[in-house]
This record gives C-alpha cells, sequence and structure tokens, in this order.
C-alpha cells in the first residue's frame, strides 16, 4: 500500500462487523437482518435468490479488470505522491453491481452467450468475482512500482529509462504476483477455517454485496450508492485535469510565499518548509475513510517533524537547506540524493535526518502491534492447528474439516501446488538472470514473503491493517548482510537487496490481499474454485499494467527516478526514499546515518512501543481513539508534504459532523464519495500524466504560473 496502508476503511467496517454471540439472520422476515449475522460463518441461503449457475462469467472478468486499472491507476498515482492506497474492494462492489445490473437486462437468459458472456440474472457470487478481479488487478503488486523499483533508477542500478527495461520490469512483477497467487490457498484455510478471523474491510465487502442484492432494498441503496460515487469521480476528475493549467490558482495556495511578496518578507520560511494548502479531493476522501485517530495522528507527525523537528535541527546546524533562486530567498530542505554518501552523513537535509526515525518508528510500531495482537489467538490455538501439514493438506480428501464449502468447488490441492512449483523455478530463473541472485538468495527471498504474509494476513484479518510493507524492510535488512559475506560490488549488493526486498513485500502483500478477497468470497457462498481463477485473470492483468502506468508517470514525471539535487518534485515518492536509505544503509561499509538522527529514531521507537504496550494492557478500549497512530506518525516523518494530513485532517473533521448531524446520508454516502474522490483524481492525474506525455499540459505553455512561487510553473 502502498507503502503503509494505514488509513484503511474501518468506518465501513465497523458498520457492518459482529461477534460470535449474535444470532444468525432469520430469512423468514421480509428483509435480511445483515448485522445479526456470525461474521466467521458463511450467510445462509436467500430463498428470496434464485440459484447462480454462473459465477465466473467473462462479462465479470472484463468489467473487474476495466475497474481494477481504474483504481490501480489511482493507487500508483497516489502510492507515488505519498505511499497511501485504498482497497478496492467496495469500490468493484459497487460499480461492478451499476455496470452489470443493467448490462444483465439486455442478456438471453440461457444459451451459449449465457453460458459464457453472462446471462439476464446477476447474483451476489459474480458479483464477488467483479469485486476480486479489480482487487488482484489493482492490489499488492503496485508496491513494486511506489517503492524499490524507482528507487533502483535512482541508485542507477538500472537502464537509464524504464522503458529500456519493459522485459524486465514485466518478469520481476510476475515473480511476486503469481507466487502470490498459488500460496494464498492453503492460508484461506488456516485463517479463515481454522483460526475464523473476522477481516473487517472484506467483511464488509461481502455485506454490501449482499445487501445491493436483496430483492426489496438492494436496487434502490445500489443506484443511490452508484450515482454518488459516479458524481464523485466525474467532479473530481474534471477538477484534477483543470488543475494543471492553473495549479497555483486551483490546487495550491503558497501563503507564504503570497505573503512575502505582500511585504511579510520572514513569512517565506513557511514556503521553505513547505507548509501550504492543497486542494486535493483524494487526501480530503482518505480522511473521510481513515477517521479522526489517524488523520490527526498524521497531522500531528507532520506538526513534530517539519514544524518543530525540522526547524530546529536547521538552526543548530545538524541539517542543511539547498538555495533554489537567486533573486528569492527560497530555499529546498528536501534534497535526497544519494551520490555522496559522505555528505549525508556529515551535511544531511531535514528530509534525509528525518526519515530514519520514520523508517524505524514505522517497522517497530508494525512489529510490536503485530506481536502484542498475535499473542492471545497463539494460547487459543489448539495442537493441531499448529500442525503445517492441516494448513496443506488435500481438501478432496478432507472429510471433516469445518468448511461448509463443498469439495467439488474447492481448489484442487494439484492446481495450486503444481503452480506454486512452477512459479518458484519460474521466479529462480528470472531473479538469477535478470537481477543477479543466485539460487540461495531467490529462494530466500520467496520464503521470507511467505513468512511476511502470515504476519499481514493475522494484522489484516484482526485490525484491519496491513503492515507488509513495513515489516519487509527486515528483508533489506537480512540481505544487507547475506551481501556482505559475498563481497559483491556496491551497485550489485544494492540490486540483490532492493529486487528480494520488493519481491519479498509483493508476494506477501498480494497473499495478503487474496486471503482477504476469499474471506468475502467464504461468506457469500462464492466458490473457492472461480475464485482461484478469477484472481489468476486479475495477476495477468497487473502484471502489465503496474508495469505501463509506471512507464507513463516516469515519462511524465521524470523527478520520480531522477530527482533534482533540491529533492523537489510533483510526486513525493516517500516510499521510494525509504527503500533507498535503506538499500544504501545496509550495503554501505559505514552506516550513513547521522548520530543526531540515530539518537532521536531509538527514542521515538521506544516511545512508540511503549505506547502500543499500553494500549493493549492498560488503557481500556473505549479509550483508544485518542492514541496516537504511531504508524500515521512514522509516514508523516517520511513524508515530506505538509499538505496532505491537513486535507485529511479536514475530511475526517468533515465526516464526524456529518455522521453527527444526518447519519441516514451518511450511511448511504459516505463510502461511495469518498472512493469516487480518490478514484476520481488517481484518474485525473493518470491523465494529466498522458497530457504531459503529448506535450499539452499545463508545464508545456498551455497554463499560468500566477501563485506559483519564483514564477516557475508547479503543476
Amino acid at each position: 500500500m502502498s507503502d503503509q496502508r494505514v488509513f484503511e476503511v474501518e468506518a465501513v467496517a465497523k458498520e457492518y462487523s459482529s461477534t460470535d454471540e449474535k444470532r444468525e439472520a432469520d430469512f423468514d422476515s421480509e428483509e435480511v437482518d445483515l448485522d445479526d449475522h456470525d461474521v466467521t460463518k458463511p450467510f445462509p441461503v436467500d430463498p428470496h435468490l434464485p440459484e447462480e449457475e454462473h459465477q465466473l462469467t467473462l462479462r465479470a472478468i472484463i468489467v473487474g479488470c476495466a475497474l481494477g486499472a481504474v483504481v490501480g491507476a489511482s493507487n500508483i498515482y497516489l502510492g507515488l505522491k505519498t505511499g497511501f492506497t485504498f482497497g478496492p474492494q467496495l469500490f468493484g462492489a459497487i460499480f461492478g453491481f451499476a455496470i452489470i445490473k443493467p448490462l444483465a437486462r439486455i442478456l438471453p437468459e440461457s444459451g451459449l452467450v449465457a453460458k459464457i458472456f453472462g446471462g439476464r440474472s446477476f447474483g451476489p457470487k459474480e458479483n464477488c468475482t467483479v469485486t476480486h478481479t479489480p482487487a488482484i488487478a489493482s492490489g499488492g503488486l503496485g508496491i513494486l512500482f511506489v517503492s524499490a523499483v524507482p528507487a533502483m533508477y535512482r541508485l542507477h542500478l538500472l537502464s537509464d529509462l524504464p522503458e529500456k527495461d519493459i522485459g524486465r520490469l514485466i518478469a520481476l512483477t510476475a515473480c511476486a504476483g503469481f507466487f502470490g497467487v498459488f500460496f494464498v490457498i492453503p492460508l484461506r484455510r488456516y485463517y479463515i477455517i481454522i483460526q475464523k478471523l473476522t477481516f473487517p474491510t472484506p467483511a464488509a465487502t461481502a455485506y454490501t454485496i449482499r445487501s445491493l442484492h436483496n430483492s426489496k432494498t438492494g436496487a434502490i441503496a445500489a443506484k443511490k450508492k452508484s450515482l454518488g460515487l459516479l458524481l464523485a469521480f466525474i467532479v473530481v476528475f474534471c477538477f484534477k485535469v483543470m488543475t494543471g493549467y492553473a495549479p497555483g490558482i486551483l490546487y495550491d495556495w503558497h501563503i507564504g510565499w503570497t505573503l512575502y511578496r505582500l511585504g511579510f518578507t520572514s513569512i517565506i520560511a513557511l514556503e521553505n518548509y513547505g507548509w501550504y494548502i492543497e486542494f486535493t479531493p483524494a487526501f480530503f476522501g482518505a480522511g473521510m475513510l481513515s477517521g479522526l485517530n489517524a488523520s490527526y495522528s498524521y497531522l500531528l507527525g507532520v506538526v513534530l517533524a517539519w514544524g518543530i523537528i525540522a526547524p530546529a535541527t536547521i538552526k543548530n546546524g545538524l541539517t542543511f537547506g539547498i538555495s533554489t533562486s537567486d533573486e528569492f530567498p527560497l530555499v529546498s530542505y528536501q534534497a535526497l540524493s544519494f551520490d555522496d554518501i559522505e555528505a549525508f552523513s556529515k551535511a544531511p537535509s531535514p528530509r534525509y535526518w528525518l526519515l530514519w526515525p520514520g523508517v524505524l518508528v514505522m517497522v517497530v510500531n508494525s512489529l510490536v502491534d503485530v506481536a502484542l495482537t498475535m499473542a492471545p489467538s497463539l494460547f487459543k490455538i489448539r495442537a493441531h492447528h499448529l500442525n503445517p501439514k492441516a494448513w496443506f493438506r488435500r481438501d478432496d480428501l478432507t472429510e471433516d474439516d469445518e468448511d461448509d464449502t463443498p469439495h467439488e468447488d474447492r481448489v484442487p490441492f494439484s492446481w495450486w501446488s503444481i503452480g506454486l512449483s512452477l512459479s518458484t523455478i519460474m521466479t529462480v530463473a528470472i531473479l538469477a538472470t535478470k537481477f543477479h541472485l543466485n539460487v540461495g538468495e531467490a529462494i530466500l527471498s520467496l520464503i521470507l514473503g511467505f513468512l511476511f504474509s502470515f504476519i499481514g494476513v493475522q494484522s489484516a484479518g484482526q485490525t484491519d491493517i496491513n503492515p507488509v510493507s513495513s515489516v519487509a524492510k527486515a528483508s533489506q535488512l537480512i540481505f544487507g548482510g547475506v551481501t556482505k559475506g559475498t563481497g559483491l560490488a556496491l551497485p550489485d549488493a544494492q540490486l540483490v537487496n532492493l529486487t528480494a526486498g520488493v519481491v519479498s513485500a509483493g508476494a506477501a502483500a498480494q497473499g495478503s490481499d487474496m486471503t482477504g478477497d476469499l474471506k468475502t468470497g467464504y461468506l457469500l457462498r462464492a466458490k473457492p474454485r472461480n475464485q482461484f481463477i478469477a484472481q489468476l485473470c486479475g495477476a495477468v492483468v497487473a502484471v502489465f499494467l503496474c508495469t505501463g502506468l509506471f512507464i507513463l508517470f516516469t515519462k511524465a514525471a521524470p523527478c520520480i527516478i531522477n530527482p533534482p539535487e533540491s529533492g523537489e518534485c510533483t510526486y513525493g515518492a516517500p516510499s521510494v526514499a525509504a527503500w533507498s536509505a535503506v538499500a544504501v544503509a545496509v550495503t554501505s561499509p559505514r552506516l550513513p546515518v547521522p548520530t543526531s538522527s540515530g539518537i532521536t529514531a531509538i527514542c521515538l521507537a521506544i516511545a512508540s512501543a511503549l505506547t502500543i504496550a499500553a494500549k493493549h494492557y492498560l488503557i481500556p478500549k473505549k479509550y483508544h481513539m485518542w492514541i496516537p497512530n504511531w504508524n500515521a506518525i512514522g509516514l508523516a516523518f517520511v513524508t515530506p508534504q505538509t499538505f496532505y494530513p491537513i486535507a485529511m485532517a479536514a475530511g475526517s473533521l468533515f465526516n464526524y459532523f456529518w455522521a453527527k448531524r444526518n447519519p441516514s446520508s451518511f450511511d448511504m454516502y459516505m463510502f461511495p464519495v469518498a472512493a469516487g474522490m480518490l478514484a476520481g483524481e488517481g484518474l485525473g492525474g493518470v491523465f494529466q500524466a498522458l497530457l504531459a506525455v503529448i506535450g499539452v499540459d499545463g508545464g508545456s505553455g498551455f497554463g499560468t504560473a500566477i501563485g506559483c512561487p519564483g514564477f516557475e510553473f508547479c503543476g
């Protein structure tokens, strides 16, 4: 997530969550009370819905892949901006229903066309297929292109242009994608059937799909939600495209620069430290989804980092800025070049200095939180549940395994076991021939991906937060030790470090996302066999989609892979900076971390660990919303942009009052509007990139630089 999926749709999940003590839904009544269902068991069969003959249809795959392209484009854009991504499940559920339901009315009820393309009926199981395909097509694989892959280019480890490496990039993406698809099946048995984890967002998606197909109220609710989502999407898309031609007027309000021009000269520091307002609907929507705690923790982190610590380090001579203008006192504190390691140890920029506390806080916070969250569960697991043979045993030979899914609907053992073997062989061959890893290193990266997926699935299943990307930094530390023992040259060691780390992270993220999708299907009684095929289709699309989008963005904004000395770029790419810094640090003969930065990092990491421990053991649950989210605080240290948390704080505050004043409209429209804003700005950013490639964007002479600092175009 993105690098960090700190900001998940917890509000939506809470709306639909239930406990083991609640009774099963009573279908004898005219409407199904979804909130009364036991979330660890499949929904009872709805007698009002006809039997679904076709769950895996061509229309479901096509629509799912199309929606996946929209969300994938949005997530790459948002991920390069600030490391934030949003889950596509609910987006796919609502929009998929809105597209296929009207289409189904004009199709024949039976015959070959109905069997292959889909007939007149459209039920929750086919809707589940539509939901899974975009989830995979836009899911965990995006992490490669907002983190380690751009880092490889920044460190000059690949060609000078991504289009020259298109074959290598596709191959690397396939390594993470298909390995993750195949090893997810045993995770389904362990986490969904045995541990019975809740998976809040996937469960919320299942409830949403079920309610959309309710014979009495589903059509009305679906129409309202779809219209809300579509309207928000169109308005924000058009707004985002227009901002490219007048960014200083419509998008970015540089208050410090404007006041400086009016005579308040000392206020220029506001501009130099990056404090200005950006009217970004995507992050306003992200704040709506994340809630007050995460949003204001993010804002607290950026105030601490760029309002207190950065100015203090400049004043005390611990960090240094770079002048960006001879005429105006504009200074950049965001330089992040790794060409001279010694210079960044002795004369770092504030951004580089803050990077290490941010990275360490996120890693420690994730590890401690997952450890303390998993501890109670481990004591409850029966002895035979700890036997890996129980997770991998053949479904078709199992008689009593607590799984209500018919044997003929499950994924055959041969499908995923042979696929896992072939994908392992393919990955080892690709990593050895294209990225200079030996067989042992390639296999180790896959093993780490498998292990990280356990952490990610356990955390996502219980808390709805997937810390895989932070935890996967451990793979960089492991491979830093491995490469030092082999005596590789520094560039080769860095390439091995980044490649192995991102394969581990990508495979784990893919596995975690797909396990959640299988939870949605389990609740809806969808066939795992069909889900597996849909996931394979989505993975194929994702391999080419993510690669193509990355090439498009880097062509439109070369600073993503080749940032200027000042570090100024339209895309902040905080995850790229973090992966680059860790790769350089663990492969360098001497750790290039300023002493003061390292001490601060250790102190803040200890504070985050103590906060997590207090949250688990000392502070009552009703006060948890007041406890700072250290993952969000750490992300603020890594992300140099101050305007994102400002927008998110505004969005969460707006949501809070909306829910208070009009709960019924909030329940109906909150998620569709927020998702539409996220997708609208994301796809608008993609369209802006296309305009830049063909030379008709605002920066090519078709826009105005009014309001931009130094009178240079700031789009």
